[in-house]
This record gives C-alpha cells, sequence and structure tokens, in this order.
C-alpha cells in the first residue's frame, strides 16, 4: 500500500480545495489558484479541511497514480500557500546576471550574452555583492514548473568538475576532479 498515497492532506487556513467536472482538482489560495486533471481511477475526497486521494484496486497501476496524484495535490496546495523558491548561482570570473520584466540576461563565459526568456508565472531578480558570486532567486506557485526553469538555466552553462565554474544551485555539493596533477606520481 503507498504510504504516500495514504497521507491525508491537511489544508492550511486560506486554501480551498474543488473537485470540478472531468475530474480536474482546483486549489485556490493566497498566492494564486491551479488546476491538475486526475485520472478517472482515481477519487479525490474532500472533507472538513482534509483532502484525500483513494485508489479502486490494487493494481500496479492504480498504486503508482495513487501516490503521484497525491503528490502532486499536496505541491499544488503548499505552492498556493506558502510558494516554492529556488536560488542559482554563477561561479565563473566575469560571469553576470540581469533581469528585466521576464527577460533573463546571462554573461556566462560565451561569446554572446545568454537570452532567456521566463513564463509569466515565475518572478525572479538577480543579485551581486562585490567580491560574491551572482545570484539569481526565482519565486513561483508551480513547483513542476520551477524545476524545468531552473534545468532549463542550469543547461546553459553545467557547472565543470575541475574548477566548479558554471550555474549551480546555491549549496550544490559538486564532485571535483583531481586533474593532471595528481597523476604525475
Amino acid at each position: 500500500m503507498s504510504r504516500i498515497g495514504r497521507a491525508p492532506i491537511t489544508l492550511p487556513k486560506g486554501v480551498s480545495v474543488e473537485v470540478m467536472s472531468g475530474n480536474v482538482v482546483k486549489v485556490k489560495g493566497p498566492k494564486g489558484e491551479m488546476f491538475q486533471a486526475v485520472d478517472p481511477d482515481i477519487a479525490v475526497k474532500i472533507d472538513s479541511g482534509v483532502v484525500t486521494v483513494e485508489r479502486p484496486t490494487e493494481q500496479k497501476r492504480h498504486k503508482a497514480l495513487h501516490g503521484t496524484y497525491r503528490a502532486l495535490i499536496n505541491n499544488m496546495v503548499h505552492g498556493v500557500s506558502e510558494g516554492y523558491t529556488a536560488n542559482l548561482e554563477l561561479v565563473g570570473v566575469g560571469y553576470r546576471a540581469d533581469v528585466a520584466k521576464n527577460v533573463l540576461t546571462l554573461s556566462v563565459g560565451y561569446s554572446h550574452p545568454v537570452v532567456v526568456l521566463l513564463p509569466e508565472e515565475i518572478k525572479a531578480s538577480a543579485k551581486q555583492d562585490k567580491g560574491q558570486n551572482p545570484i539569481i532567486t526565482l519565486l513561483t506557485n508551480d513547483k513542476d514548473l520551477l524545476g524545468l526553469v531552473c534545468s532549463k538555466i542550469r543547461s546553459i552553462r553545467k557547472p565543470e568538475p575541475y574548477k566548479g565554474k558554471g550555474i549551480k544551485f546555491v549549496g550544490e555539493a559538486l564532485r571535483r576532479k583531481a586533474g593532471k596533477s595528481a597523476a604525475k606520481k
């Protein structure tokens, strides 16, 4: 039995969940509203501020969908109540980031600046203190979209294993290689 799927979702104050026609779950809160289509076999029940997800049988497919949809609904509830944040760090000499409206401009060692158009749901800011690496902060209520945008930005200049230059998450531990000097013995 799915332990994640069986866990009930308690709704924070100011968050409402509604199951609409076509088995679409609508979650509304102070940071916006989100929709998620749910498989017709999975039942979403709302009872006095607690959301539960139920499956009809013990089939492998139903077990997989049970935990998945419970996690998706829980992420939506957390997103509309508190939101999600991701911080990306640019490591490298001369690396810069600028944000104007929803356009992120990166200077990360190429002969030209890289321009990234961000979705409207994401609020971005760039900060650079003297002597520190530039940090890009992304805020949104959609966890899935945030992960997608972060991976897209990170793929522009992935951290390399020798000096660690590139775009990485703040606090991310990189596996470093020793280089040529370690081989000469």
